[in-house]
């Protein structure tokens, strides 16, 4: 099939696919790194060296994590999909995708949360508080803000991993690219639908390592200067 002819036969179709790919990614990562976020600082703050130490509560805390990380996404959005119905009201389409990305994506950030956040130099922890800053000043001031160059850098890494899911939940009718590459490229044997969406995918993975790899540059004069 010609070029044109191709476009022109399935250019719509992909153009709504890229969308609702960006959609379900873009949605996915804000709520994965609000929830990821408060949990990170939930571990760094319980942990061991953490401003309030408590063994109990840390440890189940990163068992909570720790678990939700080992399933792998496929089978999480299989076993939730109860849940994901209560929640969104459907288990089809763009918004029933996000909810189960963002319970898979959480616990990742938050484990790169905390990862970042122990890079942080004590000497400013304990600076910060001997003039008498609180829990929450330390935490918005020292940890997040420390922090930031190293979360910014992890973000490609969250986004990536969340469009790879995406393709995933295309298995079970969530729509973008992944439904179009199931359903054209793979039960229909349309090689060229396949491959297009191949390209799509490419070309976003790499406008999205180029943006954030800009972001840390600017993160990076910005804390420097």
């Amino acid at each position: 099939m010609e070029l044109s002819a191709f476009f022109d036969k399935y250019g719509e179709l992909l153009a709504q696919g890229t969308v609702d790919t960006m959609v379900m990614v873009l949605a996915s990562t804000l709520g994965a790194y609000v929830i990821g976020i408060v949990l990170g600082t939930l571990l760094t703050v319980l942990g061991p060296d953490g401003l309030r130490p408590n063994r109990v509560a840390y440890s189940a805390l990163g068992w909570l994590v720790n678990m939700a990380r080992s399933l792998p996404f496929i089978i999480l959005l299989l076993f939730i999909i109860p849940v994901t119905r209560v929640v969104v009201g459907t288990t089809l389409g763009v918004p029933a995708a996000v909810f189960p990305l963002i319970i898979s994506a959480a616990p990742f950030v938050a484990r790169m949360v905390e990862s970042s956040e122990a890079e942080v130099y004590r000497g400013l922890i304990e600076a910060a508080s001997s003039m008498g800053a609180s829990t929450w000043e330390i935490i918005v001031k020292v940890y997040l803000h420390e922090g930031l160059p190293s979360l910014l850098r992890g973000l490609p890494i969250v986004i990536i991993t969340i469009l790879g899911y995406t393709a995933m939940a295309g298995t079970v009718g969530a729509g973008g690219l992944g439904d179009i590459a199931i359903r054209y490229g793979y039960q229909r044997y349309q090689d060229d639908v396949m491959f297009a969406t191949v390209i799509i995918l490419i070309i976003m993975v790499q406008v999205i390592q180029t943006v954030c790899n800009l972001l840390v540059r600017v993160c990076d004069k910005r804390m420097r200067s």
